[in-house]
């Protein structure tokens, strides 16, 4: 079968056409750093009101990520402060074989309050970890201590990938 010249551009147009269309049917859509409604924020205190430890660490160091991949600078200088409060973290078992629990999961719930250099507060309330972030457990305390962290680090992710998002994109 012979193609002519003229199908070929024709053909790579109706495939991007149906791919960009397909992308803003599912929410998808491109922004540009123009787009952004600010370009930097400074992250203040995390308190942390659970017994976990470090978690603030782990949450503030997901959020300096998830801002940065979104294109906003974390500056201690930003006039936009985020700060935000760990309410709960819960680490519940999902299945367990002979009596031992081997599957956990792992939720965050936070709230946020962001400040703007006129004073005026935006209250983000019971953010959490939308995803279930599980662990497996195994015979071994050391594998499953450090599975039970990398759970802790995916779930603060998710949270700070909810907060970048609900300022971002309103």
């Amino acid at each position: 079968m012979k193609t002519s010249k003229k199908t070929i551009p024709f053909t790579a147009l109706t495939i991007v056409f149906l791919c960009a269309s397909f992308l803003a049917g599912c929410g998808y859509s491109i922004h540009r750093h123009a787009d952004l409604p600010f370009t930097s924020i400074r992250i203040g205190d995390i308190e942390n009101r659970t017994l976990e430890p470090k978690l603030q660490d782990k949450l503030h160091r997901a959020l300096t990520e998830e801002f940065m991949k979104q294109g906003v600078s974390v500056d201690p200088s930003a006039p936009l402060e985020l700060k935000g409060t760990i309410h709960r973290f819960q680490m519940s078992g999902l299945s367990e074989k002979a009596g031992v629990i081997i599957e956990y999961q792992v939720n965050i719930r936070a709230d946020f309050r962001v400040t703007d250099e006129k004073g005026a507060v935006k209250e983000i309330k019971n953010i959490d970890s939308p995803f279930i972030v599980s662990f497996t457990g195994s015979q071994d305390i050391g594998m499953l201590l450090a599975n039970r962290d990398i759970a802790e680090e995916k779930a603060a992710r998710d949270v700070a990938m909810q907060v970048v998002r609900a300022l971002i994109y309103r």
